[in-house]
């Protein structure tokens, strides 16, 4: 290569450097780590869309990237890195974002139709209920399951021979925050409910009354006092429901393709 072209292509991509370098200046440094205006301009546009009580300003949120870098380094030096709980919470970000790239494109692809709505409407219909709950230990032994049950089932034998108490024996014996106004927990979508409690009411007609029913909360003794009509839901809500029923669905194929090259061993004796 000619001596004056080269001297003229170095002297090009120094200027293009020193270009580049007033562009994006260094506007901090931290113990040698330098905090450049394109980083610093970013977190402040991204710290405007946050609600705060305090004044976003640039020196705001460069101190806010210095202590951060402050931070980092102390956690550094301190090889915090290895400690077990520390560990977990960097597995959760990197199980999170491996499943976040490998299925950003097809979640973002999930659309609701209004055939969708209708469909899981049907399929899911939304009840309004009112229940008796006693509540028992999420490990309950033998003795209290049994107790419970014998009270729930004494509960629900006065029910049967008289539906109009139902009412009055929550307000008496129901151990939910809704017991004084008869036990009403309002219209609640399926997914809200514990399955059970959902599986219990799912086709009956209003004015049904379940038997006790277990659930991880306690013992219920569920009514049926309305029915919502598809006209009525809220679909914005609805739609929230659905997506994350067909995102599930993503992750079931997901995972399940992860394990066809997994080796995998369940001692099933411990799930018991």
């Amino acid at each position: 290569m000619d001596v004056k072209v080269q001297f003229l292509s170095i002297l090009a991509l120094i200027l293009s450097f020193s270009a580049n370098a007033k562009k994006n200046p260094v506007v901090a440094q931290v113990n040698g780590r330098k905090i450049y205006l394109n980083e610093l301009e970013q977190n402040y546009i991204g710290a405007r869309y946050v609600v705060s009580n305090k004044k976003v300003t640039k020196e705001y949120v460069l101190n806010e990237l210095i202590n951060r870098e402050l931070g980092i380094i102390k956690a550094q030096k301190s090889d915090l890195a290895s400690d077990p709980k520390v560990k977990s919470k960097i597995n959760d970000i990197l199980y999170h974002a491996q499943i976040s790239r490998d299925l950003e494109e097809k979640l973002s692809e999930i659309n609701i139709t209004e055939t969708d709505l209708k469909q899981y409407f049907k399929r899911n219909p939304e009840y309004r209920t009112s229940h008796i709950l006693l509540r028992i230990k999420v490990n309950p032994d033998g003795e209290e399951l049994v107790a419970a049950a014998d009270v729930a089932k004494e509960i629900y034998s006065k029910i049967k021979k008289d539906p109009t108490k139902f009412e009055a024996l929550a307000n008496k014996h129901s151990q939910s925050p809704n017991a004084e106004i008869g036990g009403d927990v309002g219209f609640q979508p399926g997914a809200s409910l514990a399955p059970e409690y959902y599986s219990a009411i799912k086709g009956k007609s209003v004015g049904f009354i379940s038997p006790p029913v277990y659930t991880q909360y306690g013992l219920h003794i569920i009514k049926v006092t309305d029915i919502k009509k598809f006209k009525d839901i809220n679909k914005t809500a609805y739609r929230k429901l659905i997506h994350d029923k067909k995102r599930d669905e993503l992750l079931t194929k997901y995972f399940a393709n992860l394990r066809k090259n997994a080796s995998i061993k369940i001692e099933k004796k411990y799930l018991k």
